[in-house]
């Protein structure tokens, strides 16, 4: 702990405008991005998005999730690399667009993001010490775990009116998607993309992918990709067309197509091969999870991409002839292919 806190105490000596990129990157981490750049878009996709749906509370929501776990990770002196890389903010930032996506705007509402943002920071330590033996990650999970516990609470709980979370239910007869212009399928690509941050806009897409194309051009393309792909997928296979059109078959594919493609594995044929697997299992995931949880009225949230993920990890196959595989995080420092890109992006 005293070096962790030595650790931190360097942090909190650092120039405010440092401070500002740590707290943006958190954002960028979200789709395993440590760039400021990539955190600044994202955002900016996240306000144009809430606000033209008229839901500015979800942007809102968004920034106090980001300050509450980043500004726990410096309170409990978490270690301070993870700081700098931002993965102190990536799972309080989700948090931050779920509770006023799902929840009634009250007071208490607010005060339960606070909790359950802060709370991602240790959870998530307490997940990555769990799975170290297995040499993997939690990702997202953390927000997802505690994002459940929430929301599930609020149907027993007044003070947190579930107003906008599904009625619990099993599956009902729905039709496909009929509208298959060319446009609108980019439109449904660009949502698949916005909906990681549970956004529906193709214009916040569109931003999300100049985010990451900031921090790596090949990071966009393959977010792209994945969202095409997984749109093919579950118009193939007739997944409901409203739930198609909004981009809810593309997010957890889109982290999925990173993770896989981008971010553990150096980008080649193999990787590739091995991440449209994994993205095109994503989708069946997404729909397993879907029917799993209707009867429970709570959304999937990024869980499919998560255990698909480790699904396609856990083997530790050596795809790009490296040995000794660890995939327990995604510091560019510990990623060769990465390493270059992190080092000049450092300012931010």
């Amino acid at each position: 702990m005293m070096s962790n806190l030595k650790f931190n105490e360097e942090l909190r000596r650092l120039e405010p405008l440092e401070h500002l990129r740590i707290v943006l990157r958190g954002a960028g981490q979200v789709m395993f991005q440590p760039s400021a750049w990539s955190g600044l878009f994202f955002m900016a996709g996240i306000f144009w998005g809430a606000y033209s749906s008229h839901t500015p509370e979800v942007a809102w929501g968004a920034v106090l999730g980001l300050l509450v776990s980043t500004l726990t990770g410096y309170w409990i002196d978490m270690p301070s690399e993870d700081g700098r890389q931002g993965l102190w903010g990536f799972n309080g930032v989700l948090v931050g667009c779920a509770f006023p996506t799902f929840l009634g705007n009250t007071v208490w509402v607010w005060v339960a993001l606070v909790l359950c943002s802060a709370m991602t920071v240790w959870v998530r330590t307490a997940m990555n010490n769990v799975m170290a033996p297995w040499r993997v990650n939690s990702f997202t999970f953390p927000f997802v775990f505690c994002t459940w516990i929430f929301i599930l609470a609020a149907r027993a709980m007044n003070s947190m009116p579930p107003e906008h979370l599904p009625d619990p239910t099993l599956p009902e007869v729905f039709s496909s998607v009929t509208d298959l212009h060319f446009l609108n399928l980019i439109i449904y690509c660009l949502k698949g993309i916005s909906q990681v941050f549970l956004i529906e806009s193709w214009i916040t897409g569109l931003l999300f992918l100049i985010g990451l194309a900031i921090s790596s051009p090949i990071a966009a393309l393959t977010a792209f990709g994945g969202s095409a792909l997984a749109l093919l997928v579950a118009l193939v296979f007739g997944t409901s067309g409203a739930e198609t059109a909004h981009g809810l078959y593309g997010f957890s594919a889109v982290l999925t197509a990173l993770a896989i493609g981008v971010v553990f594995y150096k980008p080649n044929l193999h990787s590739a091969l091995w991440a449209i697997v994994a993205t095109i299992v994503t989708v069946f995931m997404q729909a397993a999870m879907n029917v799993l949880l209707l009867p429970l009225g709570i959304a999937t949230l990024t869980a499919p991409f998560c255990v698909t993920t480790w699904l396609f990890l856990l083997p530790l196959l050596a795809i790009n002839n490296e040995q000794n595989l660890d995939h327990s995080n995604w510091n560019p420092e510990n990623k060769r292919h990465l390493a270059k890109k992190y080092h000049s992006q450092q300012k931010p």
